[in-house]
């Protein structure tokens, strides 16, 4: 096809997923041409079923979709339940227990992905995204050292090219795009594998909290159990990689062995039956799922939620990190569009932010794995990581709602990311002391320096969603850093007061008080 006749965006987003779509309808509400190329028929299968209030409350109503996600009556979740570490007894969070999380903006979705997509992707629709179905990228158009569009082949075989200002990579894990941008680097402290499938009739926790995730900890990793609906649930084992060989015995009598190994499951399935029919009839396996890639952006392309970066998902934190991600690169975008601030620096920002979200992740969960350690000192070390004043598990909870943040200082490169933290689970995690009275302290941790006392962005979505405009002005996250504009959709610079609080956001506004 002669170049004259390539067609013209100003943003070329591909995948469909809930990243991709999210940061398409973000740009396509400043009025830009967006495309979507999406090489399924939707809506199709994903796994990543358990929201977290940061997407319900804060994405979603920016998105315009919450009467949408309302109105599909996804299963309500209050918060998680937990059957983990040394002790056998199993425990409970609610996300009401949080500040920063009141009222209605404290419970989330289970969600069947197929519907949630549905409803991002048709919203993307109406926003004048267009979205195009079945449509594989099969190259890149380069100029000058820049990604200046792509080579597709569309739903009639015909291959075709565009060429746009920004691309957006959101196709998922198993990206071809991302080579561009640098190397994938896996963790090599969470090598695990998850074997999953879907059953009917599965029992559920006792009222209220029978929405919640279960996570339950067994001899050889541990287990999800997350109810969909009523009758429909979504099982999945997480072990070491190691045991992948057992696999080889057929993953129907390698699921059933697993289960067999955890009691508490092996109950709530006992008059159950393993769908084996359409979408949720296949037991699946991923591997090596815990990666981050060497560069989030390069000139004309950026990369958003699996595409960058992946983490365990014991804390439900994909679709959070994928939508999270798409605001952060929407605002780089509409901000560069707009020819308002330089590039790199706008694209700094976006990366910058998005690490450091992944790295909180990352950084408890080297913590939680440590199965010998008791339930409060999970608690402690949440408020550790986030250098939080709440009280109690009030700090956990904030973390695994995706409304809380550390001061992670940026990193050179993955490879640096993961080597400073292999082995330091401990370190991190202080065990408990007697205080003499009773009761038990915390040992200070020797990996404190890790964490300074800042609040996560993220903690602004629900007061972006809720006051818009009117919210009080934001402080940088990081010192000399950008900010967020009164819509939420683009970065600006701050006048030097409040760079002068730079890392202190939550002593200016607190979500709590809404």
């Amino acid at each position: 096809m002669n170049n004259n006749h390539d067609a013209e965006f100003d943003v070329i987003v591909v995948g469909g997923g809930p990243g991709g779509s999210t940061v398409a309808t973000f740009v396509a509400m400043q009025g830009r041409r967006v495309l979507l190329l999406e090489k399924q028929a939707m809506p199709a299968y994903k796994i990543g079923e358990s929201l977290l209030p940061a997407t319900v409350h804060g994405i979603c109503p920016m998105l315009g979709v919450s009467k949408a996600i309302q109105e599909a009556n996804f299963m309500p979740k209050l918060g998680g339940t937990f059957r983990w570490g040394k002790g056998d007894k199993t425990w409970d969070f609610l996300f009401s227990v949080s500040s920063k999380m009141p009222g209605p903006t404290s419970t989330a979705y289970q969600v069947e992905r197929m519907k949630f997509d549905t409803i991002l992707l048709d919203n993307a629709r109406k926003k004048g995204v267009d979205v195009r179905e079945q449509h594989s990228v099969t190259d890149v158009l380069m100029e000058d050292g820049r990604v200046a569009g792509l080579v597709f082949t569309d739903d009639s075989g015909i291959v075709r090219r565009a060429r746009a200002r920004y691309v957006v990579d959101a196709s998922g894990h198993q990206t071809s795009l991302a080579r561009l941008s640098g190397e994938r680097i896996y963790s090599k402290y969470f090598q695990n594998l998850a074997l999953f499938g879907y059953f009917h009739g599965g029992g559920r926790l006792p009222a209220p909290n029978q929405g919640n995730i279960f996570c339950i900890s067994f001899e050889h990793g541990w287990f999800w159990y997350i109810p969909l609906t009523d009758t429909l649930t979504s099982v999945g084992a997480v072990v070491a990689k190691e045991l992948g060989s057992l696999l080889t015995n057929g993953h129907e009598a390698t699921l059933n062995e697993f289960i067999r190994a955890c009691p508490p499951v092996q109950r709530l399935l006992a008059n159950a039956t393993r769908v084996t029919s359409g979408p949720y009839g296949e037991l699946r396996v991923r591997k090596d799922y815990s990666y981050s890639h060497t560069k989030f952006w390069v000139p004309g392309m950026v990369l958003v939620g699996d595409s960058a970066c992946f983490i365990d998902p014991v804390f439900s934190s994909g679709v959070h990190l994928a939508t999270y991600s798409a605001l952060l690169a929407a605002r780089s975008i509409n901000t560069c569009l707009r020819n308002e601030l330089d590039e790199q620096r706008c694209f700094s920002e976006f990366e910058a932010r998005y690490r450091r979200e992944y790295a909180l992740f990352y950084d408890f969960l080297l913590a939680f794995y440590d199965l010998n350690n008791d339930l409060d000192s999970y608690f402690w070390h949440a408020r550790r990581v986030t250098s939080s004043p709440e009280i109690g598990n009030r700090a956990f909870i904030d973390l695994v709602a995706g409304v809380a943040g550390s001061g992670e200082n940026l990193y050179s490169s993955p490879e640096e990311f993961f080597r400073q933290r292999e082995g330091l689970g401990k370190l991190l995690f202080p065990q408990s002391v007697d205080d003499g009275a009773g009761a038990r302290k915390p040992i200070e941790p020797k990996g404190a320096e890790f964490y300074a006392s800042l609040v996560s962005e993220v903690v602004q979505l629900q007061a972006q969603a809720t006051l818009r405009e009117q919210r009080p002005a934001e402080t940088p996250l990081f010192p000399g850093g950008l900010v967020a504009s009164p819509d939420g959709l683009h970065w600006r610079e701050v006048a030097s007061s409040q760079a002068a609080g730079s890392g202190t956001m939550g002593e200016k506004y607190d979500v709590g008080r809404l």
